[in-house]
């Protein structure tokens, strides 16, 4: 591809990312009020809440954590897939990163913002929250340095702050590149952010070489923190929870979560802002191949951990996973095993992988088996070591609200962001049509990939 030719696609490059950013249509504006609508009710199930105290929720003796933990966790797991697939697919240079990248480590901050607020829920007197904050105060009041909580409070706030700075890094040259081209506010807005990034060789030195630090920080980061959720239940003595393989169970989770989360956020980033041409059948190809792996993975998991309770645990421990497997929440388990183990199956044809309505709807499926998942090792409370405590848990609509309301949340800010900042890596992609220009064999053309989907 001659000069001439290759400027023309980069100006197609910034055309098509303007795009994005400009007024949106019916379909944005639908998923939005969709998006408020569900906060408004988190938000109002939580102002009875607060006024009434957690009589509200189905919370009881000995099930004590429910559905807002087991969001927590959900959300977590969410955030621990996209700046670790992103860092992964920049150091091995993947060609799928311009368009996966930049939509996977927005997920992962949006994600985590989204968990931080349940924790705050379930304490039923968040104004209480800074007791947890080690500082020294005139109370005399520590937290517990033993405890996986207190190990939680600090992983989190680890991975948020370099999964940011990350993202943030990212978007400079994008932020300098698109702010003479944008009006009013997001001029300024861009320029400031930008932090007078203009391009020059130095300033390109400096990022490249700060740039994978954070990519390769995040990556241990990221699995260590999912670990540490992980040992909240994994260093109590309950049955069921007291496993060794729970730190690579929850990773496992968490990475197979966050690519069906993934793949759900393209689909809606493809559709909406009309991003055939740059987000291709080719990404979802392969995220559907990673999802299948996963899948196998998580179902070897359930298999070893079965096998090993039933076949060499203790006798509460194998109960609590026959209880699992035919007590009062069976249906769910089930549900579980068929969302997380078999539907995912269906990406084994090349042409489901390739069919967007077949890839949402799998990954919609493997959400729900997530969430569910979670909730099945919240409610094993339920079933302890003294029969006489057993209980039961159903959440109440109070608590059904404030987990559409995290939702709502989440889909609602990732909506913002993509319409506030360039959801496609502009630099990367411009990089990626040189590559292609000089090598094309090596990556096919966005042109023909578009009109052959």
């Amino acid at each position: 591809m001659s000069a001439p030719h290759h400027d023309d696609a980069a100006a197609h490059i910034e055309r098509d990312t303007l795009a994005t950013l400009a007024a949106p249509g019916w379909r944005y504006w639908l998923l939005l009020l969709v998006m408020v609508g569900l906060v408004a009710c988190g938000g109002v199930a939580w102002t009875l809440m607060l006024r009434r105290g957690l009589g509200l929720t189905g919370l009881n003796a000995p099930v004590m954590w429910g559905s807002l933990i087991t969001s927590f966790v959900f959300f977590i797991g969410i955030s621990h897939s996209g700046t670790l697939v992103s860092a992964i697919l920049y150091f091995t240079r993947s060609p799928l990163r311009p368009a996966i990248g930049r939509s996977a480590e927005a997920m992962t901050v949006i994600a985590i913002m989204t968990a931080g607020l349940y924790p705050l829920i379930h304490m039923g007197r968040p104004w209480f929250a800074f007791w947890l904050l080690p500082y020294p105060n005139q109370r005399g009041l520590w937290p517990n340095f033993h405890s996986p909580l207190v190990w939680d409070i600090f992983a989190v706030c680890c991975y948020c702050t370099i999964s940011a700075l990350f993202l943030y890094m990212g978007m400079l040259p994008d932020l300098s590149l698109l702010s003479p081209r944008m009006g009013r506010w997001r001029r300024v807005l861009y320029k400031v952010l930008s932090l007078g990034f203009a391009g020059t060789d130095g300033e390109w030195s400096l990022l490249e070489k700060a740039y994978p630090i954070f990519a390769g920080v995040a990556i241990p980061l990221a699995v260590s923190v999912h670990s540490v959720v992980s040992w909240d239940f994994a260093m109590t003595l309950m049955p069921g929870w007291h496993s060794t393989i729970f730190a690579p169970y929850f990773v496992a989770g968490a990475i197979f979560s966050g690519l069906a989360m993934a793949i759900v956020l393209l689909a809606l980033l493809r559709r909406t802002q009309r991003l055939e041409r740059y987000i291709r059948a080719d990404h979802f190809d392969v995220m559907a191949k990673l999802l299948l792996a996963m899948s196998l993975v998580m179902s070897f998991v359930y298999v070893t951990e079965f096998a090993s309770a039933v076949l060499r645990g203790s006798a509460a421990e194998r109960a609590i996973f026959v209880w699992r497997a035919t007590g009062r929440y069976a249906l769910i388990y089930w549900l579980v095993v068929v969302c997380n183990c078999l539907v995912p199956l269906f990406a084994l044809s090349g042409r489901v992988r390739r069919s967007l309505p077949w890839m949402v709807a799998i990954s919609v499926a493997v959400l729900v088996g997530m969430w569910f998942e979670r909730f099945m090792i919240a409610v094993s409370l339920a079933h302890t070591f003294d029969p006489f405590s057993w209980g039961a848990y159903v959440p109440t609509l109070t608590e059904v609200f404030l987990c559409l309301g995290g939702f709502g949340w989440f889909g609602m800010l990732f909506l913002l962001f993509i319409k506030i900042f360039p959801c496609l890596s502009v630099t990367e992609t411009l990089e990626g049509a040189r590559v292609q220009a000089e090598h094309p064999r090596l990556v096919p053309a966005p042109e023909q990939e578009a009109a052959h989907a």
